[in-house]
């Protein structure tokens, strides 16, 4: 191929392969302005077959089954109890999502943050229902010392 050969190839749309009818599509980096069709969802047909629904869901269900346990609890009059189970259930999640390789819909961001968020919100959950009142069972003394600058008894 000469220079000459070169400049007589020109290349008007490129295309992809092709779509589910056989027929190439262009390809354009701009998104359409109208969707045409979807993504195949994440959900458990991938890994199981198509009875067997929450395949894959099994940790979300699990963690959303103990905080609505600890839901019900706290709705009883169990504050303490309930609010640590809502706690514990998403240090579960956290552990979950830590040690599984596919935990479908509990993978929410990324792997650490998720971690991190599922850790945090449960590790401070429960930390708070120890540290309420009536009769607390965790007492942080500088938290007390805190109170007391910030309100005055006088």
């Amino acid at each position: 191929m000469t220079g000459d050969d070169a400049d007589e190839i020109e290349v008007r749309d490129p295309v992809s392969a092709p779509d589910a009818d056989g027929v190439p599509r262009r390809t354009t980096r701009r998104f359409p302005k109208f969707t045409r069709d979807t993504a195949r969802p994440e959900g458990a047909g991938r890994a199981a077959p198509g009875d067997a629904l929450a395949a894959r869901q099994w940790p979300i269900i699990a963690v959303l089954g103990v905080v609505a346990l600890g839901l019900l609890l706290t709705a009883l009059d169990v504050f303490r109890v309930g609010t640590i189970l809502i706690g514990v259930g998403l240090l579960a999640g956290a552990v979950l999502r830590w040690l599984l390789p596919g935990v479908g819909m509990l993978a929410v961001r990324s792997r650490f943050t998720d971690i991190v968020t599922y850790g945090v919100l449960g590790t401070v959950i429960v930390l708070l229902a120890l540290m309420a009142q009536p009769h607390p069972l965790l007492q942080i003394p500088i938290l007390k010392d805190t109170l007391h600058f910030t309100v005055s008894s006088g």
